[in-house]
């Protein structure tokens, strides 16, 4: 299971799912689940509507509640429960927050990515510069063997996600900030401990780089605000006859509308997804004016979620990319909060995409056009160089 999946897993619980659910297996980056913001619901093109009236049903148990003297976020809870959204959540109003902010690109950390390795360790795939961890001279590659003299060998990466944020219930991000976090470590054969300060910090969901041969790497960690238009600057900013790999591991989705933008970095125009609400069925385009000449590679595995698969089933479907790695998890479908009386919020299922080929995601993933595990960003090279990259 990789450090950078960052996804919602089906609820369990309301402190598990507000927090490490949003967060799960990420130690660093913040990012989201696949949804659509509530401005979509103004947009006549994106215009989603909660199912079978369950935003009715939840909010009415959450009133009744109140009315009784009872609390309404759980009474909301059990509503979400009985509804069978597996991808539903309520939250507090400080945890949406946290959630808000996480689709900011905001967060409240130490600075560390890392993920599970098969044998059960956590090894830190990645540092923030400028964070506590950076300051602490912890790099990539060190084995994360302890948090406040927990082991966490073998543990759920939410888990080590919760402990590093110090997720406690009835906390939230600015409370939590400053506070200290000790950290068994190991490199080679030594073992130190160090002592840093959580704080607020900000992600950079894009990254860019460049390999030998002509070859543009662009990583999207998350979609969150602004990302997708992070993705058409680095299309745009690339060399010319410039292969580029589309880096989407480990991406757990994020804004469809983000999804979108950055497909447009690829397309020019055109059908990027269909969703379905109650029924009726839904499209979302591209913008015109993508580059559709460059070589282009999708990287993708079992992190690659929600609003990262759709964007990779549009370029599949419409063969602007050729997909590589492993299939992706799974997750086709979206999101919407719901306002809840005392100011707590329901996120709930509103609808499943397709892709542009009529391609069910949800609970089938993606399959890549060419497997590749560890050797993916290596064989990408190797597939743009035939594509043309460089010549």
């Amino acid at each position: 299971m990789s450090g950078r999946d960052l996804f919602r897993q089906p609820r369990r619980n309301r402190h598990w799912a507000a927090l490490t659910l949003v967060f799960a297996g990420v130690l660093a980056t913040g990012a989201a689940t696949g949804s659509f913001d509530a401005s979509a619901r103004k947009n006549p093109s994106v215009e989603p509507a909660a199912p079978l009236g369950d935003a009715e049903n939840v909010t009415e148990a959450a009133t009744r509640a109140l009315a009784d003297g009872k609390s309404p976020l759980e009474a909301a809870e059990r509503a979400v429960s009985r509804s069978g959204d597996r991808w539903g959540a309520v939250y507090s109003p400080d945890e949406y927050q946290e959630f808000e902010d996480a689709l900011d690109g905001r967060y409240t950390g130490v600075g560390l990515s890392a993920r599970r390795e098969r044998d059960g360790r956590i090894e830190v795939t990645g540092v923030q510069p400028g964070s506590p961890a950076s300051a602490a001279g912890i790099r990539e590659g060190d084995r994360l063997r302890s948090i406040d003299g927990e082991d966490v060998d073998g543990r759920p990466i939410t888990d080590v996600v919760s402990l590093l944020r110090g997720d406690t219930e009835g906390t939230d991000a600015d409370t939590v900030a400053g506070t200290r976090v000790r950290l068994g470590l190991l490199r080679s054969t030594r073992t130190w401990s160090r002592v840093l300060r959580r704080a607020r910090l900000s992600t950079d969901p894009v990254t860019v780089h460049r390999l030998p041969g002509r070859v543009t790497v662009i990583k999207v960690a998350a979609f969150t605000k602004g990302s997708g238009d992070r993705v058409r600057g680095a299309v745009a900013a690339a060399p010319g006859g410039t292969g580029i790999v589309l880096d989407l591991r480990g991406n757990s989705g994020g804004l469809v509308a983000e999804a979108v933008t950055a497909a447009s970095a690829f397309l020019d125009g055109g059908l990027v997804a269909t969703y379905d609400v109650d029924g009726e069925q839904r499209a979302l385009h591209a913008a015109p004016g993508g580059d559709t000449t460059r070589p282009l590679v999708a990287l993708v595995d079992g992190g690659t979620m929600s609003a990262a698969e759709l964007l990779t089933g549009a370029l599949q479907d419409r063969g602007r990319a050729v997909v590589m790695g492993t299939r992706t998890f799974g997750k086709g479908s979206v999101q919407m909060p719901s306002r809840l009386p005392d100011g707590s919020v329901a996120e709930l299922t509103v609808g499943h995409y397709r892709t542009p080929s009529g391609h069910s995601v949800d609970g089938h993933g993606i399959t890549p056009d060419l497997e590749a595990d560890d050797d993916a960003l290596e064989r990408a090279g190797t597939v743009l160089e035939g594509l043309g990259a460089g010549s």
